[in-house]
């Protein structure tokens, strides 16, 4: 007899008001035990399945056809309140963001205990029995202390397992992961992998894993469905479409992916962007056929049905078999033999910084953040800063742009003394890009403006004309047309706004520019599209880059050496190649297994090597 899935998605439509649809007709089912990864670009609707699920639909939104059954109960069917009691008790949820997840005025074990209370464990005394006994499953330390602890004296990584702890409170039958490990460290996505995976089998949990990250998607999940523009294009055993994709859109995801071993190649860079809900309505074909490397006439005016190729997989391509001649673009004869300048652009011996903090008793403690940092900066050298949260990777940015003092040692930066030369001489030569392009950019301001922001700072005199003129070459240096001058940045994709982030960096030709994270949390093809702007930018001006990142993948894609940082040292440093295929350090060893998804790689390089080493 075969078991009844305990999640099976019907047929659903979610449309707007207008009756423009934002998912069209996908059918998902989920078996006992077992996890079903959604993969897709942002727009495609993946966190829409998880939000229909919990009727948390956003306004203006509605299931227009279709079901969704959980367990034999069909959701759409039952009044709010029914099935409020299901949510929390029988489909637990992992959200995106801990930080907007948990409530920052609340302790821990207040939210935990609330949580608690709502699925049916009455006593304050049995919910904080039942709390500790969660947070060791997840393995959180010192369970009893961290209850009483507020947010935001937690990592993120802790964070994380709080809210798997509660996820997983009422032994659900279903829990519903919507990007969970976005922008953690790899270490402490590992470690969450191996929690949920752990989870699911202690308690025979089904789970919905909702992600833009393929590879990760290949090592946790059972099967995988490929969602583009609101319809599945591709569904079946998770390391088959992983591997060997069916379906254009899954190939060209699979070549935009930067990875950590094997050549180096350039990545595909998917042209135009995911039709909106509007342009959808109006394809008579394939959704994906703008964007297609193989796409014909018969694309155009006739939908492929999502039929089956082999055994469990299925593709909605009309030549599912021309998939794998879609190729990444040849690498150019210049992409990997920069000259490097013979002069230094950033140098640190023994630098130091130490804060003071004080107490509730008033007493002072001295704590190092960086400890007697050694490295060398070249002109034209791209460099990657790599490490886990807490490693003093921001604290060594903050160095270098002026907003800390240096406490020990000596940072000469564009042939300049870091401690003793005024900021202002800095402005022009040391440019950041920061992580998080939306809040970034000032919403009142148009393009041609922010690009050319650094000009106000020091009175450059030029007419407006030139002004507009400068705005129009540095948007072309970053790829984007002269016209989105005028545009805001709330009209501009998530891609486009980091690309005028770094055309306002170049802007006073800056000789170091560094990258904090610029790519963390993008779609795979946005992040393709600026790993290779960048590669681009350095053939056209003699800038050098440090860039900060916890993905080792993308450090590897587009740096010459890194600075593998641990607990405020620099451990190892070298090429790329030589770091990522021979670690020497037991930290680093740790750092690259968990990058490539194998926490028993390595097997010496435990956390006890890696302090003992460090120390």
């Amino acid at each position: 007899m075969t078991e009844r899935n305990i999640l099976h998605i019907r047929d659903l439509d979610i449309s707007l008001g207008t009756g423009d649809k934002i998912l069209n007709g996908v059918d998902l089912a989920i078996a006992p035990g077992k996890i079903l990864g959604v993969i897709g670009e942002s727009g495609a609707g993946k966190s829409m399945i998880g939000s229909a699920i919990a009727d948390t639909l956003p306004v203006g939104l509605a299931i227009s056809r279709g079901s969704i059954e959980f367990d034999g109960l069909t959701l759409t069917d039952m009044t709010a309140k029914t099935r409020r009691d299901l949510l929390g008790r029988d489909i637990g949820f992992i959200p995106q963001e801990p930080m907007t997840a948990l409530n920052p005025t609340l302790t821990i074990g207040q939210q935990v205990g609330r949580h608690l209370a709502r699925i049916g464990i009455g006593s304050a005394r049995k919910r904080e029995q039942r709390a500790i006994e969660l947070f060791t499953e997840v393995g959180l330390n010192r369970p009893g202390e961290l209850l009483k602890n507020y947010t935001h004296q937690l990592s993120g990584g802790m964070l994380q397992r709080v809210l798997i702890a509660m996820a997983f409170a009422s032994n659900p039958r279903l829990v519903i992961a919507d990007e969970p490990t976005t922008a953690l460290d790899v270490t402490v996505q590992l470690k969450v992998i191996d929690l949920i995976a752990k989870m699911r089998e202690a308690h025979n949990t089904s789970v919905l894993f909702i992600t833009h990250d393929l590879q990760l998607a290949a090592e946790v999940c059972d099967d995988v469905a490929v969602l583009y523009a609101g319809q599945i294009v591709e569904r079946g055993e998770a390391r088959s479409i992983i591997n060997e994709p069916r379906h254009p859109y899954s190939r060209c995801l699979n070549l935009a992916t930067p990875n950590l071993a094997g050549p180096k190649t350039r990545l595909m860079i998917l042209p135009k962007a995911m039709p909106s809900p509007l342009e959808r309505t109006a394809m008579a074909g394939c959704k994906f056929t703008p964007r297609c490397p193989i796409a014909g006439d018969l694309c155009i005016g006739t939908p492929p049905p999502l039929s089956e190729i082999s055994a469990g997989h299925r593709s909605a391509c009309h030549w599912p078999e021309r998939t794998e001649t879609i190729t990444p673009p040849p690498l150019k004869a210049d992409d990997e033999n920069t000259v490097l300048g013979a002069d230094l652009v950033m140098k640190a011996t023994g630098l130091g910084k130490a804060y003071r903090q004080h107490d509730w008793l008033g007493r002072v403690r001295r704590v190092e953040a960086l400890r007697g940092l050694d490295f060398e900066v070249r002109e034209r050298e791209f460099v990657g800063i790599v490490g886990e949260s807490g490693s003093g990777k921001s604290t060594l940015t903050k160095l270098i742009v002026g907003l800390e003092d240096i406490t020990a040692g000596v940072l000469d930066v564009v042939g300049m003394d870091r401690a003793t030369t005024p900021r202002e001489r800095f402005f022009d030569r040391v440019q950041l890009v920061f992580q998080d392009p939306q809040s970034a950019l000032n919403p009142r301001r148009r393009i041609g403006s922010l690009v050319t922001q650094s000009l106000e700072c020091r009175g450059s005199g030029l007419s407006a004309s030139a002004r507009k003129q400068l705005a129009k070459d540095l948007l072309a240096k970053v790829m984007l047309p002269p016209d989105m001058i005028d545009r805001f940045p709330d009209q501009l994709s998530g891609g486009q706004k980091q690309r005028v982030n770094i055309a306002r960096a170049l802007c006073s030709n800056p000789r170091l520019l560094i990258a904090d994270e610029i790519v963390s949390g993008l779609d795979v093809s946005v992040q393709a599209q600026i790993l290779e702007l960048l590669r681009e930018l350095r053939k056209q001006a003699s800038f050098s880059l440090l860039l900060i990142s916890h993905d080792l993948a993308v450090v590897r894609h587009i740096c010459d050496r890194t600075l593998v940082m641990y607990r405020g040292e620099i451990v190892e440093q070298g090429p790329v190649e030589d770091i990522f295929t021979n670690p020497q350090h037991a930290y680093t060893k740790k750092l690259v297994a968990a990058a490539r998804g194998n926490s028993g790689l390595y097997a010496d390089a435990t956390e006890q090597e890696a302090e003992n080493e460090a120390f």
